[in-house]
């Protein structure tokens, strides 16, 4: 019996009037540790960058990920920022993005908010997904980039005959120990978020 590979996709933008992020850093990060991963096959990686709102029903619809991974800015309650057709800043609430993640959560188990402030749109998003992940606060980039690339390793390495809980809550755990590990502060911001039941 063939597995199908469990489908990543990440979404990043840094619209022109924010702080600049390092999106390719993290991106190069990810696609290392997938490689250098002994399961790899098992795992398939699309990104798209200077994600417009459109883009973001465009490459589900497309791709059908189980795990989207968007990479940016966040305003808190106001949404996060996406591009607009200027390459400037345009938020997307969590309620909007709860609205079209919601039409997939047959396919799309996990949803991780690398953007400071995202435990707003976060909770939204749990609301209809299983797990969510996102940022009680702002987060530097190095914690950033290192909380996702440990989330990443764990999860592509998960084992359920070795490793505790399920592979996202693993994956999530190894993570915030990794910004430990890093000797950066954070660790505390990223929060897993779960459906109701």
């Amino acid at each position: 019996m063939t597995i199908k590979p469990q489908k990543i996709l990440i979404l990043a933008a840094n619209p022109s009037n924010t702080s600049r992020l390092r999106l390719d850093e993290e991106l190069r990060d990810i696609k290392e540790g997938l490689q250098r991963s002994l399961n790899r096959e098992n795992f398939d990686l699309r990104y798209d960058l200077a994600v417009r709102p459109r883009d973001i029903r465009r490459a589900i619809l497309d791709y059908r990920p189980n795990i989207i991974h968007f990479s940016g800015h966040g305003a808190g309650i106001q949404g996060l920022a996406f591009e607009d057709e200027t390459g400037k800043t345009q938020l997307v609430t969590g309620e909007a993005l709860a609205g079209l993640f919601g039409q997939f959560s047959k396919q799309v188990e996990c949803v991780l908010l690398n953007a400071c402030y995202s435990q707003v749109q976060a909770e939204a998003i749990s609301q209809q997904i299983n797990y969510v992940i996102g940022m009680n606060d702002a987060i530097g980039d190095k914690a950033a980039i290192e909380f996702v690339v440990g989330f990443y390793d764990a999860l592509l390495a998960y084992n359920p005959e070795y490793d505790e809980g399920a592979p996202v809550e693993f994956a999530f755990n190894i993570a915030r120990n990794a910004i430990q590990l890093a000797g950066v502060s954070g660790e505390l911001i990223p929060e897993l978020k779960k459906k109701p039941i």
